[in-house]
C-alpha cells in the first residue's frame, strides 16, 4: 500500500503550504504529494488526473478536507466512488475522520460507514441549498409586497431630457448626440427613450 496526498487551492494567489504541511505530518513523502492550483469546477486538473492514474488497489489518498475533491457534492460523490469503487483505494479526510475508508468500525468496513456518512452529508448539503433558495424567494416576495424595489434605483432624468427625446424621436439627432447633450451614456439615454414610446 502506498500513501498519497492531494492538495488544491482555487487560485494561484492562494497558498498550498497549510495543506502540504498537513500531508507531511501524516508521513507522506513530498514526491507523493500532488497539488493543483485551479478551481474545483471541473476535474480536468493535471496533477489530480496523474494521481488517479497512479493509485492502485489498497493505496491511500489523503486530503485535508472533502471539498478538495470538487466544488459540489455531485462531483465529490463521483470522485469518491471512482477512488473507492473503481480504483479500490482508500480515502482519508483529515478534517473529518468519520469519512475515512481505511479504518474498520466494528464488524462493518470503513468504506460502508464512510459511504453512508458521505451520502447523508450530500443530502443535507443539497437540502440546505434548496431551503436557502426557497427562503430567498419567499423573502423577495414579501419585500416586493411591502414596496421594496430591487436593483439599481433609477436616476432622475435631466430637465432637458424631454427636449432631446423629441429631437431623437423626430430623427433630428442620434442617440449618441442626445446622450451627450443630457450627460447620459448612450445606452441609458436609449433605454429611457424606449420607456417613453
Amino acid at each position: 500500500m502506498k500513501k498519497y496526498g492531494y492538495v488544491r487551492v482555487s487560485t494561484r494567489e492562494q497558498n498550498l503550504d497549510r495543506q502540504v504541511l498537513a500531508m507531511k505530518q501524516e508521513g507522506i513523502e513530498e514526491k507523493n504529494i500532488y497539488s493543483d492550483q485551479m478551481s474545483g469546477k471541473n476535474f480536468d486538473r493535471p496533477k489530480y488526473n496523474r494521481l488517479m492514474k497512479k493509485i492502485k488497489w489498497g493505496d491511500l489518498v489523503v486530503i485535508k478536507s472533502i471539498d478538495r475533491l470538487g466544488r459540489n457534492y455531485t462531483e465529490i460523490l463521483e470522485q469518491w466512488r471512482f477512488i473507492t469503487k473503481t480504483k479500490k483505494a482508500n480515502i482519508q479526510v483529515l478534517d473529518m475522520p468519520l469519512l475515512n475508508t481505511n479504518t474498520v468500525h466494528g464488524d462493518l468496513t470503513g468504506v460502508f460507514i464512510s459511504d453512508l456518512v458521505l451520502q447523508i452529508l450530500a443530502y443535507v448539503a443539497e437540502t440546505e441549498r434548496a431551503f436557502i433558495r426557497q427562503r430567498q424567494a419567499e423573502g423577495i416576495q414579501i419585500a416586493k409586497k411591502n414596496g421594496v424595489k430591487f436593483g439599481v434605483p433609477k436616476l432622475d432624468v435631466p430637465e432637458d431630457f424631454q427636449k432631446y427625446y423629441r429631437l431623437w424621436k423626430d430623427k433630428k439627432i442620434s442617440i449618441r448626440k442626445g446622450a451627450k447633450a443630457v450627460g447620459m451614456s448612450p445606452s441609458t439615454f436609449y433605454r429611457r427613450c424606449m420607456e417613453k414610446l
